[in-house]
């Protein structure tokens, strides 16, 4: 028998996702840690790398991450001087985060290295199969997050 997992399981998709989000999890966290840094760390180091600066509930509701954990999580990218946060020149009231110099060169690296770790776990699948897989996930997540409140 080459399946140890019982076939109810392996023929939920939902049950693969999460699974083999572990997996994926585990390879990208390892690469992470080596840089003292977890998954939240790298999401926002992304997130600001990709959109530019935000503002610091901006950057939470794109993250999907809570509002008060956020604010944990750039203290210590703060401390490392990789974000840094002044205030909203469109509202006064709010945080902007913006990457330094440091933050730029730091998540280049580990952009590369998320890459590598993603080779890593996809061994498995061509080429081709990781466009089709990478496709299919961000319709769902897309077609999620259209869904939400406020979405639009």
């Amino acid at each position: 028998m080459d399946e140890l997992r019982p076939p109810t399981l392996l023929a939920l998709p939902s049950y693969l996702a999460g699974h083999v989000a572990r997996i994926g999890r585990r390879e990208l966290a390892g690469a992470l840690e080596t840089h003292g840094l977890r998954l939240p760390h790298f999401a926002v180091l992304a997130g600001l790398s990709d959109f530019g600066p935000l503002a610091q509930h901006a950057l939470a509701d794109r993250l999907g991450l809570n509002r008060s954990h956020l604010v944990g999580y750039l203290d210590e990218l703060e401390r490392r001087d990789l974000v840094g946060r002044e205030r909203d020149p469109d509202d006064r009231r709010r945080q902007r985060v913006t990457l330094t110099e440091a933050g730029k060169s730091l998540t280049g690296e580990l952009k590369e290295e998320a890459s590598r770790s993603q080779d890593v776990f996809l061994g498995e699948l061509s080429a081709k199969e990781r466009e089709t897989l990478i496709s299919l996930l961000r319709r769902v997540v897309v077609a999620d997050d259209r869904a939400r409140p406020g979405a639009g």
